[in-house]
């Protein structure tokens, strides 16, 4: 099973933590989490996400970060790319719908459970109405053809 590592801006990354444990409380062996701090140096960054990336990898993992082009996500990569003896995969833009779909499908293969991740953030963003028609109430006489009851 692949270890899963989330390095982004504070507080996004243990945020994302607390919400993956409290859907999978069992997620903890396999999930970490690094907030960057805005003053923080990319050389502590970088040796903090090593060590929890260690912690994970077995000996595959799969890096979240926030923002592409961002310094955790710039980490995420130099990190990814020195790893010896297994295969780390760096996915930026996390979301909640990505990590949840990560951890019901942990135990997958690492190409198998990337594409998952990438499925699960693309199909959780949608424009989402304002108005909820489907849950209106019966208003009696309000275009009521032919006292018809029903609601579409």
């Amino acid at each position: 099973m692949p270890g899963l590592l989330i390095i982004a801006h504070a507080p996004l990354a243990s945020s994302l933590k607390a919400v993956a444990g409290h859907t999978f409380p069992e997620c903890s062996s396999v999930l970490q989490a690094l907030d960057v701090s805005a003053d923080m140096p990319p050389e502590e960054i970088e040796a903090q996400a090593r060590t929890l990336l260690e912690r994970v990898r077995n000996p595959e993992a799969v890096i979240f970060t926030d923002v592409f082009g961002a310094t955790p996500c710039n980490v995420a990569q130099r990190l990814a790319g020195s790893i010896e003896g297994g295969v780390v995969k760096v996915i930026a833009g996390v979301n909640v719908p990505m990590l949840w779909r990560s951890l019901c499908y942990a135990e997958e293969p690492l190409d198998t459970l990337v594409a998952r991740a990438l499925a699960g953030a693309t199909q959780g963003v949608m424009q989402v109405a304002s108005s909820r028609p489907q849950n209106q109430a019966y208003k009696p006489g309000a275009n009521d053809q032919e006292q018809h009851h029903h609601q579409q």
